[in-house]
């Protein structure tokens, strides 16, 4: 099943991003695309992202391993631009190991890093010193071991190999970081050295090369499908700063993150619910506070797959839509959860925003506390459209909406999810 149209579909690597604030469902978009590639990487974030596909009777949440990962044949690489812990992988690796999954597919980059037990130690300390103002983290260390990463303390994958290097790499970072525990709360370097050692054991058959792997895979004409994490308004630079992740989540960073030059890349394809959902604080110019947020909520299951929190839910922004395929680049849109709006009278989408003196503005605008919003209503539809497969068989007053995000957006709408299972998908 493709859904791609328009771009350079010669070019080695297409890349998947979300366009909102995460949980789009680009992990059921990978799943379906991966057929058509020889490999799925993973470019960037930690297993604070969390990615579930239902196939049947199955339903799988990842949260580090590329989505692509219940289809045969296709190789998957974790890329450098990622940070890993070391148990949170082998369990998630155990755990497809006993689902008949062949895990030796499965690569993990030698430059991605670390995420130990004191960056989530680090994290939860940091949030808990905001107070008011904490982000929402979630609470797993990715942030603090992004700030090793570029404050030259981070240990990479490359580094789990040799016992020495490791266990002098751990001590170097406890010592750093050590101010910023309270008294009787740093952790303990021998049992941190010991732990990650036990751990590591687990992963180093999976660690490679990362720039000769993917460079050995476009010389031999293979082709790459990219997946990102979280979504473009997360970014850590052109997202809802500082309500970000700690790490860029736009189609750019599949080049940073996996070692390749722009000229690698073909297709864009944005994901976008047909709603809009955000966890943890920051500005969310189209949440719904009443009755409808509440019904989005349950009728979506909208639950974090990380951590099981409570998602805000809002209408389709497409102010913050239009603004992501530009720093994206979108070819094409997917639209998931269609179904979801199934049974609501009216339906809103957000189409420009404005301060209180009513000029209008954009998203560079968003961090204003009084921000209004100008919203449109379009009417909404009472059919079940689970079973449909054709957007040309969707309810008008569905295609109408789909076609108004289409123009709003600035990008053709390719596909639309209206269910759960893998193949519930109008196109």
């Amino acid at each position: 099943m493709s859904f791609w149209r328009g771009g350079r579909a010669a070019a080695p690597l297409d890349v998947c991003v979300g366009i909102q604030w995460g949980d789009e469902g680009k992990g059921r978009i990978v799943d379906l695309l991966a057929r058509d590639y020889d490999v799925v990487a993973r470019f960037g974030g930690g297993d604070n992202a969390g990615h579930s596909i239902e196939v049947g009777e199955t339903k799988l949440a990842l949260h580090v391993v590329p989505s692509g990962v219940l289809v045969e044949g296709v190789k998957l690489l974790i890329g450098a631009g990622t940070v890993l812990s070391l148990r949170g992988l082998a369990a998630e690796l155990d755990t497809l190991a006993a689902l008949g999954v062949d895990i030796g597919r499965i690569a993990v980059a030698a430059r991605a890093h670390v995420v130990f037990p004191y960056h989530a130690a680090l994290d939860r300390l940091s949030e808990k010193a905001r107070g008011a103002g904490a982000i929402g983290t979630t609470g797993r260390g990715i942030g603090p071991a992004y700030v090793d990463r570029t404050g030259r303390l981070g240990v990479t994958f490359g580094d789990i190999g040799d016992a020495g290097v490791l266990a002098e790499k751990i001590r170097a970072a406890l010592r750093a970081r050590a101010p910023l525990f309270p008294d009787g709360e740093r952790p303990n370097e021998d049992d941190a050295i010991a732990e990650a050692l036990a751990d590591a054991k687990r992963i180093v058959p999976h660690v490679v090369d990362d720039v000769a792997y993917v460079h050995g895979v476009i010389a031999r004409g293979e082709r790459i499908l990219a997946e990102g994490a979280q979504g473009t308004m997360l970014d850590v630079t052109f997202g809802t700063y500082p309500f970000v992740t700690s790490s860029h989540t736009v189609a750019g960073a599949a080049c940073t993150g996996l070692g390749i030059g722009p000229t690698a890349v073909g297709r864009v394809l944005g994901v976008a619910k047909a709603y809009c959902t955000r966890v943890g604080a920051g500005p969310f110019p189209s949440e719904l506070d009443g009755q409808v947020g509440e019904r989005l909520r349950a009728q979506g299951r909208e639950f974090g797959v990380t951590t099981g929190r409570p998602r805000r839910c809002g209408w389709y922004d497409a102010v913050a839509a239009r603004y992501a395929a530009q720093v994206n680049g979108l070819t094409a849109l997917v639209v998931t959860k269609l179904d979801v709006l199934s049974g609501f009278e009216r339906i809103g989408i957000v189409t420009g925003y404005r301060r209180t003196n009513g000029a209008p503005c954009g998203v560079a605008a968003l961090a204003d506390p009084l921000l209004q919003v100008e919203t449109e209503e379009l009417p909404g539809w009472d059919d079940d459209i689970r079973d449909v497969r054709r957007i040309t068989d969707l309810p008008a007053n569905a295609r109408a909406l789909l076609d108004r995000i289409a123009t709003l957006t600035g990008v053709p709408v390719v596909a639309a999810s209206v269910g759960p299972e893998r193949s519930a998908f109008a196109i």
